[in-house]
């Protein structure tokens, strides 16, 4: 079966067809003929044969920092709507959080593999944004603020301010601190400025001893608890950098026995599943994460066909989820 023989079938001229393999204007009558013969025939386009045609592989790199993420899966998520409906593929890449592993995967897709790049990033050093000045292929940024390209990304400074500001109207005035490494600007930088300056705006002195780092991963949570804890028994709160952090340190404190929210309160960032089902349920940030994937993948298909629209930079809004935790 080819497509001079679905042409015939369908009543239209192999053009016709063309046109409609490739997302090209038809009409809606024309359409639903050509769809009745591909559904009744089982007819499958060559993939090869349509990429040296039209110089496309109807293909996307989707470049992630690790797949085990409620946030990067809604972001994913948005991503493969908005592909799925405009005919494209999406082409996974997990770096597990490594940074070379980032710019080797953006340099296998250059390759003519793939027509646009998505990255959602948790850094951009000078060999990122160098690699990416030099793609000749459209590409777009999620999860953190850049000027050299379209980025989409969230309010997370403002988040931070709001979320500490509330925890302090509720009482709680010796705030422990887990965040990530100061690589990570959104997560690592953002956040925990927004948490500093909303103490500043409260009068809140915090020593430095209350500020710990980590991964991303729960241990950081609960073995940087520990660690606050040991140093300042009379902490009354801990905010954490991502929800995951915080099951870390929820962890820690109920095998030791640690009321929450009664002796500590415990907040975190993302509204991930496990926060809600939690008991008690955690106080949180809810980003728009699937919006993030939509807006961005939408942008690329639109840089994909017109390749001379302008970058932008788009930043998202939040809401604070006031669960049980605080």
């Amino acid at each position: 079966m080819n497509i001079n023989q679905i042409a015939k079938l369908a009543g239209v001229s192999p053009a016709t067809v063309s046109r409609y393999l490739n997302n090209g204007y038809l009409s809606e009558e024309k359409r639903q003929a050509i769809a009745k013969v591909i559904d009744e025939t089982g007819y499958i386009p060559s993939t090869q044969a349509q990429t040296l045609r039209t110089k496309k592989t109807k293909i996307i790199g989707v470049i992630i920092p690790k797949i085990d993420s409620d946030s990067i899966s809604q972001v994913v998520a948005g991503i493969g709507e908005v592909l799925n409906e405009k005919g494209y593929k999406m082409l996974l890449a997990n770096t597990d959080n490594h940074d070379e592993k980032e710019i080797e995967f953006i340099n296998t897709f250059k390759q003519n593999i793939v027509d646009g790049i998505i990255l959602l990033g948790t850094t951009l050093t000078p060999k990122h944004k160098k690699v990416l000045k030099d793609l000749t292929i459209p590409y777009v940024v999620l999860g953190q603020q850049t000027d050299i390209s379209t980025c989409i990304f969230h309010d997370d400074y403002t988040a931070a301010y709001e979320l500490t500001d509330y925890i302090i109207n509720k009482g709680h005035k010796n705030i422990g601190y887990i965040g990530v490494t100061e690589k990570d600007i959104a997560v690592g930088v953002n956040r925990r400025k927004g948490f500093l300056d909303a103490l500043e705006k409260h009068n809140i002195k915090l020593p430095a001893k209350l500020i710990k780092t980590g991964s991303f991963y729960m241990d950081n949570g609960y073995e940087n608890a520990k660690a606050l804890l040991s140093q300042n028994k009379n902490i009354d709160a801990i905010l954490c950098a991502t929800d995951t952090i915080a099951l870390g340190a929820i962890k820690y404190l109920n095998e030791n026995k640690i009321k929450i929210p009664g002796d500590i309160a415990v907040a975190g960032f993302g509204e991930s599943k496990s926060s809600s089902i939690l008991s008690p349920s955690l106080t949180t940030v809810h980003f728009y994460y699937r919006d993030c994937g939509i807006e961005g993948a939408t942008f690329l298909l639109d840089k994909i066909a017109k390749p001379d629209i302008p970058d932008k930079a788009m930043k998202l809004g939040f809401e604070i989820i006031k669960n049980q935790s605080v």
